[in-house]
Formats: structure tokens, sequence, C-alpha cells
């Protein structure tokens, strides 16, 4: 009982010191959309690096990701550090600071608004954010499932599933509500570092209970050999590009790191981040992987439906420390699910809801449209953990689905930003299709999950998205309102 305490208390101290930097950046935003959502286009290199980073660091790289390297070896670092840490920071560069320059100069706060006002289209608006919104549901609700098994994990069963996942959810939304973009910004920045420092120091603890780096690498060798082997299994080539891809990809149209895109100060900002980003991916991702290998081959039994993290480091470090890893696991779903709400708010206010109610010629105040996102948080939390406790696939199967969703998003869109010819009815066959497409992969059985060997309905959705979006537009007149010029010759100061 003495454990639980230490181990509430210390998640506990953690969420307070969460809400009093919420709090105190709240007293620094102004309600202005720009600065709410945005944090007024003012975040600078170090503040944008582990925004994204925290943002990105969900329960799938704390649970999902060493659940897999558990279970099927470590070459699950070659995915998520090194294919995705320079995939990513190509694609952030090649799509982001595209956006960059474009919101710069128009003024656009989401990724819906910005194609609705270059393709002159309520519909093309609403329907990205529908889609946005559609595959941002299961994200979120992994994280409230990775945040429930955390706790169930670390109290051994003490606090059930639904108090632990229920009262991360509740905490979230209270924060949101009172905290824009700069308070979320303010609050990644501190966990990207607090989760840094604790993963290694996991990695230290664990190493130095069983020997050293050499014994636990020979314990994982002897007792499964197949993890020393590069590929094989679960890891074949085509599997683990295809996977690449689709996250890389998936990742860019997330709502919370496009955003980020809007977000930055300058363009010096951006080039520094995407430079440094493959070097913080990798010190996060290989050591939380490897403590999963490692796991496996100390022999460390998982319970069933649990994570292999909470089990590994309650059998080699104190309580005190197991329940602040855990803390720092709390936190990169936190700071996911806290920019998911807030950019979801955004894309439910400005792309859905306001053009709806213009459509009516009810266009309200922005004070009726704060109340709405505000609202809509809350139900979008409240629903997704709902279905968390109902949920029955892994956090790396949940996780999965939403990334290759959120993939087929991008292709259409980086040829809207680069192509002038690009017409509104291409945009709509590319993303109608391949969203068609990827769902029947998802929930119909007659419809293959992959392709040629292995490819992923995902990777192949993507190129049908490309080829639909490229042909249609060849084939089609731009409409006279369409702006075909308003993404050319940008330039940043």
């Amino acid at each position: 009982m003495n454990e639980l305490y230490v181990q509430v208390g210390v998640i506990g101290a953690y969420l307070l010191v969460a809400v009093a930097v919420g709090l105190v950046a709240y007293r620094r935003t102004d309600r202005s959309a720009e600065d709410f959502y945005l944090a007024g286009r003012t975040l600078g290199t170090v503040v944008l690096l582990f925004t994204t980073f925290a943002t990105l660091l969900s329960a799938f790289t704390f649970f999902g990701g060493p659940n897999l390297a558990y279970g099927a070896g470590p070459e699950w670092i070659l995915v998520m550090g090194l294919m995705d840490g320079v995939l990513f920071a190509v694609l952030w560069y090649v799509v982001g600071y595209r956006q960059w320059l474009v919101g710069k100069e128009h003024g656009y706060v989401t990724l819906g608004e910005m194609l609705g006002d270059r393709f002159d289209s309520t519909g093309l608006r609403v329907l990205v954010a529908g889609f946005s919104l559609f595959w941002l549901f299961p994200y979120v609700m992994l994280q409230q499932k990775g945040a429930g098994q955390a706790i169930v994990g670390l109290t051994d069963g003490a606090i059930p599933f639904w108090v632990g996942a229920g009262g991360i959810t509740l905490f979230m939304v209270l924060y949101v509500v009172v905290s824009g973009m700069r308070g979320v910004a303010w609050t990644d920045t501190i966990q990207g570092a607090f989760m840094l420092v604790l993963v290694w120091g996991a990695v230290a603890w664990v190493l130095a209970a069983v020997g050293g780096l050499g014994e636990a690498t020979a314990a994982m060798a002897t007792n499964q050999p197949e993890f020393a082997a590069l590929g094989g299994g679960l890891y074949t080539p085509e599997w683990m590009l295809s996977t690449a891809i689709s996250i890389a990809f998936g990742v860019t149209m997330f709502p919370q790191i496009n955003q980020r895109f809007f977000a930055a100060r300058s363009k010096q900002v951006l080039q520094r981040t995407f430079a440094l980003w493959p070097v913080l991916v990798l010190l996060l991702f290989v050591p939380a992987f490897m403590l999963g290998a490692w796991a496996a081959g100390l022999g460390v039994t998982v319970p069933e439906g649990g994570n292999v993290v909470p089990a590994l480091l309650n059998e080699y470090t104190p309580a005190w420390f197991a329940a602040l890893v855990i803390a720092g696991a709390l936190a990169a779903m936190m700071s996911s699910s806290d920019s998911m709400l807030l950019s979801g708010a955004s894309y439910l206010t400005r792309d859905v809801y306001r053009p709806v109610q213009r459509l009516r010629g009810a266009l309200g105040s922005g004070d009726r449209e704060a109340l709405v996102g505000r609202i809509g948080v809350a139900v979008f939390a409240l629903g997704s953990f709902v279905a968390s406790l109902f949920a029955e696939g892994t956090i790396v199967q949940i996780g999965d689905t939403a990334f290759g969703g959120f993939a087929q998003l991008a292709l259409p869109v980086i040829v809207a930003l680069y192509w002038t010819r690009t017409t509104r009815a291409g945009m709509l066959a590319g993303i109608v299709g391949t969203q068609a497409f990827y769902l029947a992969s998802v929930f119909l059985v007659q419809i293959p999950s992959t392709y040629l060997g292995g490819w992923s309905a995902s990777v192949v959705g993507m190129l049908l998205g490309l080829v639909l979006t490229v042909g249609v537009s060849l084939v089609t007149t731009p409409v006279p309102a369409e702006r075909a010029t308003s993404f050319d010759g940008l330039r940043a100061d």
C-alpha cells in the first residue's frame, strides 16, 4: 500500500507541475485564433523542436514500440528511429516550409482552410477536416488506452483501467480548455526533456541491475537468438518500408503536427528543427525499444493485455523510479493528446462549424466559436475514452491504422502545394478515392490489406491518390474562382 501511495503521489505531483506551466502560459495568451491555435506564429527552434517531438511521443513510443520489440525483436528501431527520423525530416522541409510560407502570406490556421481557399471549395475544406477528425479519433483513443494500461501495470491492478484512463482524460480536457498552443508548447518542451532524461535513466538503472550492457545483450542473444539477426519473421523489407512510409507521411498530415508548420517564427527556425529532428528521434527510440528487447532476453513476464516497460521497471527498479518513468510515459501521452484535442477543436470550429454557419447565413461571434470548440474537445475526448474501454486492437494496431489514414492525405496535398495545374476536381478525386480504398481495406475482409508480397494497403492507397489527383487534374479545367497562383512565387524574408 505504501508503494501505491508513492506511485500515485509521483504521478499527481507531475500533473500539478504541468497544470502550473499551463496556467502561466494561459495568462500570456490572448483570444485571437492565431494566438490560441498557433501561439501567434512565434515558436522558436527549441520550443518548436520539442513541442513537435513531445507531440509525436505517444503511448506507442513507450508501450506499443517496446511491446513489439519484446515480441519480435529490436529491428523496429530501423523503422521508427532511422527511416522515420530521416523521412519525416525531409517532409518537414518539403511540406512544412511550403506551408509556412503560404500560411504566413495568407494567415491560414488549418490545412483545410488553406486548401479550401486555394480551390475555392467549402466542400474540400469540410472533407479534409472530416477525414482528419475521423482518423484523429482512434489515435486519441490510443493515448487513453495506453494511459489506462500504464497505471494498471504500475499499480499491479490496484487502480483499474477505467479509473486511470478516465482520470487522465479529464485532466487533459480541463487543461486544453484553459490553455492554447503557447501553454501546450511550453509544457511539451518540459515534457520532452523530462522523457529523454527518464528513458536514459531507466536504461542505466536496468543495465546496472543486470550487470551491464554486455550481460543484457548476451541474455537477449541467448534466449532470443532471432533478435540478434537483421530481418526475418515480422520484419520483411516490404513490411518495414511500408510501415516507415505510412508513418512518416501520416505524421506530416496529423493535425497537431501539420499546424506546427504554420507556427514557426522564421525560415531559420524550420531549417534548424528539421536538421536536429533525426538526432532527437534516435535519442529516444533506441533506448525505449531496446528496453523491450532486453526484457525478452531477461525473461520478464508481461501480464496478458499489459505492457513490457512497467513490468521491466517493477522488477529492476524501486517503486518511486518506476512511477517517475510512468509519469514520463503519461507525459508523452498527454503531450500528444492535448495537442490533438487543441488541433481537433480548430478543425471543428474553423473548417466545419464556421462554413456550415456561413451557409446558413448565421455566422456567430468568436466567443461562440470558442465555446463550440471547447464543447467539441470535451465530447471528442469523452467519446474516445468510452471507445478505449471496448477497443479490442493492440496499441500498435490502433496506431498503425490511424497513421495509414492520415498518410492518404499527404500526396494530394504535396501536389497542390507545388503544382499550379492541380484542380479542385483532381483534389476531390484524389482525397475521396484514396480514403475510400483505405477504409475498405481496413473494414472489409474482401479487400486485401497487403499487395505484391507484403506492401501495405496504405502505401498502395497513397499511390492511388497521387494518380487520381494528377490524372483528374490533367483532364479537367480549373474553375475561375480557383486561385492557381496563390501558392506560387512565395519567398521567405
